[in-house]
């Protein structure tokens, strides 16, 4: 897969809104329109009250000269006191509003974020520059929804406030209305001078803050901090991040020194506008052209044009600009080209089939170089494995095992050849279509904090997890339940009033958890490595047991208990060497001899 184009870039933003709305509405139907039709009536209450401001002190001018009655007076300052507290109030709800929505609406963009993830290919995690737009995509969703309801603050309250105030500015005199241009343009330039900085500044940023923030993990993450206290490695990690996050801090310093220097010249543009307009005013009413009570309305309410139009122009549009390279990163995550394939119903569990399959990591690959020059992990590798077989993949740490069984599995697909479950090529299988009836126990499993009994049953949480059943795949792992103080409801986790467990402790659970999922595949990628040589066997034993009849890969580099397999596929250098039954490796020379003699002594006894 290939990074998007920068004008797909530019593209996607511009369509930022109109991608972003329709997630908000979803989210509260009923409190949006709430929010738009209120917020179109508080820009228009502004406006409103401006011309009550007028009606008043025109009325009182007239009154004080007595050509009305003072009660005419009176009445307009009524309507002047609705007017201000109806303001007021609508300004109070129109700002609560959007508090209560982001709630709803964030976790709308949390998990439209997670499903994509769902929906990528599994090799984009090798991808160091695909890490970075996940990054950049978390650091986007917390600002695109303030985008949203920025530009429909701008729709809903500033436009019509400034198309009232523009109209009853022309109507007392047209040349009052080039207040609005004079005051907005300059301030306008400069945010866009501010959006282009920032967006730089994210792009820039997102490689640096995947590092602090590692690094931090480092100092203070629970896996942590036992190595980096007794090997002395905190200070050194406290090092690198303070310079991380020194480099961040720079960077962000010149992003907003170009664009408040800039801002700051064109702010004393607006204020020289700004003393242009009160003086065409003072001048207006010299000539009799506005009247004392227009004069009075207008020259209170200027500044409070000002101060929207400055509210409009440095936080809304100045917070969009400064966010425009986080938003454009979230949108342009959720547009990233996601794993194909066509089929979702699973074709069954027959042969698997590789043909000539290559596979190289994205760090691997130079897509403009010569196919040479690319690193492969898995190279031109061509194997069945039957249906009902157990087959045991063994070779040197780098051998590409792993990597061999990621293909298999459909996690990965490959850069060159095909691979087919019964029959159907796994790039038209959806990930659902080729995960369904497959198991797994990873080298790196996950120690989840949860209880014993959800540690196992989450690889198959739709299933019947009745005690037996629990208990059979226990003791297929060397879990004994009866050992932990609660059983199956003892917590797995210190931070919640639990307990912890050894490494070899949690790879038993690790093991459980892959058995206890229904398969027709299941493969074990050197789950015992915490375990001891002996308990090992008597785990692969207990697995050849559940195996039988059910397609089964094993993967380790330690061959005691490989001969349970009824094939062995050796690998060295990503390629495969040798494949057959041990007694038939065994009996010629090879790499599968050379591996078994190294580590004879282990198993003699």
């Amino acid at each position: 897969m290939k990074r998007q184009s920068g004008t797909k870039k530019e593209r996607g933003m511009a369509g930022a809104f109109g991608r972003l709305l329709p997630v908000i509405i979803k989210a509260a139907p009923l409190l949006f329109m709430t929010y738009m039709v209120l917020s179109i009536l508080h820009g228009i209450s502004f406006g409103v009250e401006t011309m009550m401001q007028q009606r008043f002190f025109d009325r009182a001018v007239d009154a004080a000269g007595g050509k009305i009655g003072i009660g005419q007076a009176f009445l307009a300052l009524a309507l002047l006191g609705i007017a201000n507290v109806a303001c007021q109030v609508l300004n109070g709800v129109a700002n609560f509003l959007p508090d209560v929505l982001e709630g709803k609406v964030g976790a709308h963009l949390s998990m439209a974020i997670q499903k994509k993830i769902a929906r990528l290919d599994p090799s984009v995690f090798e991808d160091t520059e695909k890490l970075d737009d996940i990054n950049k995509a978390e650091q986007g969703k917390d600002s695109a929804f303030w985008y949203v309801t920025d530009v429909l603050a701008i729709l809903t309250f500033y436009i019509p406030y400034f198309a009232f105030m523009g109209w009853y500015l022309f109507s007392l005199k047209p040349i009052l209305a080039s207040a609005i241009v004079i005051i907005f343009l300059p301030t306008a330039l400069a945010q866009l001078i501010r959006a282009k900085a920032f967006s730089h500044l994210e792009d820039a940023s997102a490689p640096v803050r995947r590092e602090y923030e590692y690094y931090e993990t480092c100092m203070a993450g629970r896996e942590y901090f036992k190595e980096t206290r007794i090997l002395g490695g905190f200070s050194y990690f406290k090092k690198l991040y303070q310079e991380t996050l020194a480099c961040l801090q720079k960077l962000k310093f010149k992003a907003a020194m170009k664009s408040n220097l800039f801002e700051l010249s064109t702010r004393a543009i607006t204020v020289a506008g700004y003393c242009a307009i009160l003086w065409m005013l003072y001048d207006a009413l010299m000539k009799r052209e506005v009247t004392v009570g227009a004069f009075a309305a207008v020259f209170n309410s200027i500044g409070m044009l000002y101060d929207i139009m400055e509210e409009v122009v440095c936080h809304h549009i100045g917070e969009m600009a400064a966010n425009t390279g986080s938003i454009r990163n979230y949108l342009n995550f959720l547009a990233m080209e996601e794993r194909a394939g066509q089929r979702h119903d699973a074709p069954g569990w027959g042969d698997m089939v590789l043909e000539n399959v290559s596979f190289s990591y994205p760090a691997g690959k130079k897509e403009d170089g010569p196919p040479e020059q690319i690193k492969y992990a898995v190279k031109n590798v061509s194997l069945t494995l039957r249906k009902g077989e157990t087959l045991a993949v063994v070779g040197e740490n780098g051998s590409g095992k792993s990597t061999l069984i990621r293909l298999i599995a459909g996690l990965y697909l490959p850069v060159e050849g095909t691979v087919r479950k019964n029959g159907v090529d796994t790039r038209r299988l959806t990930m659902d279509a080729l995960t369904c009836r497959a198991s797994a126990v990873f080298q790196k499993y996950q120690r989840y904090q949860m209880t014993l009994a959800e540690n196992i049953v989450i690889s198959d949480s739709g299933a019947e997890s009745e005690k037996a059943r629990l208990d059979s795949v226990c003791a297929m792992a060397g879990t004994e339940p009866g050992a932990f103080p609660q059983g199956y409801d003892t917590m797995l986790s210190r931070e919640f009033d639990g307990i912890d467990l050894s490494g070899g402790q949690w790879q038993r659970v690790a093991i459980a958890r892959g058995f206890f999922r229904g398969h027709d595949l299941i493969i074990l990628d050197e789950p015992t490595a915490a375990i001891d040589p002996y308990e090992e066997t008597l785990i692969y034993n207990r697995f050849a047991e559940i195996a039988r009849e059910k397609s089964a890969v094993i993967v380790t580099h330690r061959l005691g208990s490989v001969k349970l397999a009824d094939r062995i596929l050796v690998m060295k250098d990503g390629e495969a060497v040798q494949i057959g039954t041990h007694d038939e490796l065994i009996a010629r020379e090879g790499e599968y001899k050379r591996l078994y003699e190294a580590q004879e002594q282990w198993y003699k006894s």
